[in-house]
């Protein structure tokens, strides 16, 4: 699957937030670290070439209190032809019952320490990137870049 990386550090931040919350109410007794455990950690290259088997357009992250686990879903993304509003809701909750052709979906379960590491990988790998300019959100280069919001003239990083 392949994930914008707006989504990435989307999903890693809302990961953090959710563990944190997790902690919070349980007055510190759920098996959840404060912080990413140290060892081991991944810092090993991404692989490459990516092969997409989709491209996520819907996310979810729930917590399973009963078996200590967080659950994250990614939809894939799906683009409806409709001549209105209520066609366009028919034919979403259509796809979205019909579990046989339904759009493509993986679900993973993570414990407490996975999900932190995992959120603490993705931040890393998100900020290894190009910063976004800040006017417009695309990737700045070393050399600048040219800002669509700034009707085409050279931004520099």
């Amino acid at each position: 699957m392949a994930l914008e990386k707006t989504q990435v550090a989307a999903l890693a931040e809302r990961m953090d937030e959710l563990l944190d919350e997790v902690v919070r109410r349980s007055g510190g007794s759920a098996a959840v670290p404060a912080v990413a455990p140290a060892e081991p950690a991944d810092t090993a290259p991404l692989d490459a070439p990516v092969e997409e088997e989709f491209r996520v357009g819907t996310m979810a992250l729930a917590w399973d209190g009963d078996e200590q686990r967080m659950i994250v879903e990614a939809q894939a993304l799906v683009e409806l032809d409709a001549e209105s509003e209520e066609d366009l809701a028919e034919a979403e909750e259509k796809l979205l019952q019909d579990e046989e052709n339904g759009p493509p979906m993986l679900r993973v379960r993570l414990t407490g320490a996975q999900a932190r590491a995992f959120a603490k990988r993705a931040l890393d790998v998100v900020n290894a990137g190009r910063p976004p300019c800040p006017l417009c959100s695309l990737p700045l280069d070393p050399e600048g870049h040219v800002c669509p919001r700034q009707n085409g003239y050279r931004r520099g990083a």
